[in-house]
């Protein structure tokens, strides 16, 4: 059994490999070409903390994942990072385990980023020179290195619970990602401004309202990906022109669409299509410069099952990696 460790992981999946990795996985989905059983829950509320399981097997490939991914919020105060997990790898032909990616949570920020990164590239505006970013935690860093790589934008404008978690995200990332950085007031001032949006919080209450959507505009929700969470107004799925999720059943038991039936302001058929949809080339992501779109992300396994995949594939390739043995 492979044993991968975080740095060796580092080293073998940046934004790039993780990109190509999204589009497969999701375009696969999309085809119908991948074994996925619902998400697993827990929520610690105690102790402000969450945990979420997914797997998948996209078929043709030579393994299928699972992966355990935490959130505990209260960390930061311990001086610990939110975010954790591991991926477990089985091998798609005889059941035996794989691998084990001691990956403490990064190929699961990784590829949310490049899924993130896609939506943007399949539905945001060429032109794009604004970031409106709703949230200055690891994944804000992520996603707004991954957008770099499919948008030439020239200004970021970023919000924050805190205004001192917004000034140090851009004193670490001005010279990871070069822009105009400028502190938002409030996530309807970061969005009314950009081009591009994306919000990146676990808020359970919504921060974006339909009062900030323009024409041109595109958001990708990424933070809402359990019961009760929330970071836009449900009236902003309802006023976009065209509204996107990465799955429809998430989306209505964990994403933003929960909120909106819930209202009564939207039904499931109102949903535009899927990420997969738009990346296999079914559906367009935008048909018209001015159209506002929304695309929200609550993670799926296919994701995991993807670049945890892709992960050891490379990692055998180049020898890397040591073995644990099996009884």
């Amino acid at each position: 059994m492979l044993h991968l460790t975080l740095p060796q992981i580092r080293h073998l999946m940046g934004p790039a490999e993780a990109y190509q990795a999204m589009l497969g996985a999701f375009a696969a989905t999309a085809r119908g070409e991948v074994v996925q059983p619902p998400p697993i829950g827990l929520d610690l509320e105690d102790r402000e903390g969450e945990v979420h399981v997914k797997g998948a097997w996209v078929k043709g490939q030579p393994h299928f994942a699972f992966k355990v991914a935490t959130g505990f919020y209260r960390n930061p105060e311990l001086g610990l990072p939110t975010g954790s997990g591991v991926m477990l790898v089985f091998d798609a032909e005889t059941g035996r385990p794989a691998a084990l990616l001691q990956d403490d949570g990064y190929l699961t920020e990784l590829r949310t980023a490049a899924a993130g990164a896609l939506s943007c590239d399949l539905m945001a505006r060429r032109e794009a020179a604004t970031v409106g970013l709703v949230g200055a935690g690891a994944q804000a860093r992520f996603q707004l290195e991954a957008l770099a790589r499919v948008r030439s934008f020239t200004r970021v404008l970023v919000w924050s619970r805190t205004r001192e978690g917004a000034e140090r995200f851009v004193r670490e990332m001005a010279d990871r990602v070069p822009a105009d950085y400028r502190v938002a007031a409030t996530p309807d001032e970061a969005v009314t401004a950009a081009e591009v949006a994306l919000t990146l919080t676990p808020s359970r209450q919504a921060l974006v309202s339909a009062d900030a959507l323009h024409p041109g505009l595109h958001i990708t929700c990424v933070g809402s990906d359990g019961p009760g969470k929330r970071e836009l107004d449900p009236w902003v799925l309802k006023r976009a022109d065209r509204f996107f999720v990465d799955d429809v059943e998430q989306s209505a038991a964990r994403g933003e669409l929960q909120h909106a039936l819930r209202a009564g302001i939207m039904t499931r058929e109102e949903v535009t299509g899927t990420l997969g949809e738009v990346a296999a080339a079914l559906k367009p992501g935008r048909e018209g410069e001015d159209e506002v779109t929304v695309c929200d992300l609550t993670g799926i396994g296919a994701q995991d099952a993807a670049i945890a995949s892709l992960t050891v594939e490379r990692a055998l390739e180049l020898g890397v990696g040591s073995r644990l043995e099996q009884d």
